[in-house]
């Protein structure tokens, strides 16, 4: 993986083993400074439990990574944490999966923190699921939220029409 994100984005990447720090150094061949914080996140996002594949994802423009930490929420009570990534994966993994369905985010709940990965216009509603779930919502007000999201969504890309009567050909009277 090392060497994949070295050769794609054009760095190179000092790994100390013990500490597990990862220094982002630019090549020659790399001119743009910015690229230092796309690399940041993909190596984030590998740390908090996602694929490379799935990390990788923040190479696109258009994605970004959100890290919620556990611990500032419901405190260092590591069973009040387990209590909470429980609601967040929700039976069988239903709530997750809703989650990241809907808003079409990637979900990682690794040790203390939730990190989602998805794109920019997409991942303020899944951060604000996850956070309704650890304030205690029930899962039914965060799954009505999601829906009326998701219907929102579909409507702003012109995939559902809702105010608009079916055209006089497709009509049933």
């Amino acid at each position: 993986m090392k060497s994949r994100i070295e050769k794609t984005f054009k760095v190179n990447l000092v790994i100390e083993s013990e500490s597990g720090n990862v220094e982002i150094v630019l090549t020659p061949d790399q001119p743009d400074v910015s690229i230092i914080f796309t690399v940041a996140n993909i190596v984030k996002a590998i740390g908090r439990g996602f694929s490379p594949d799935r990390a990788m994802l923040l190479g696109n423009e258009d994605f970004d990574l959100s890290i919620i930490d556990l611990e500032e929420h419901v405190g260092p009570s590591r069973s009040s944490q387990d209590r909470v990534k429980g609601r967040i994966i929700g039976k069988e993994g239903k709530s997750r999966a809703l989650i990241e369905e809907l808003t079409e985010t990637q979900m990682s709940v690794y040790g203390s923190t939730v990190a989602l990965i998805g794109n920019v216009e997409s991942l303020p509603a899944a951060t604000e699921a996850v956070m309704m779930l650890i304030r205690g919502k029930f899962h039914k007000t965060v799954y009505n939220y999601l829906f009326a999201y998701r219907r929102q969504l579909k409507k702003d890309r012109g995939e559902i029409w809702y105010d608009q009567p079916p055209p006089e050909s497709e009509r049933k009277d």
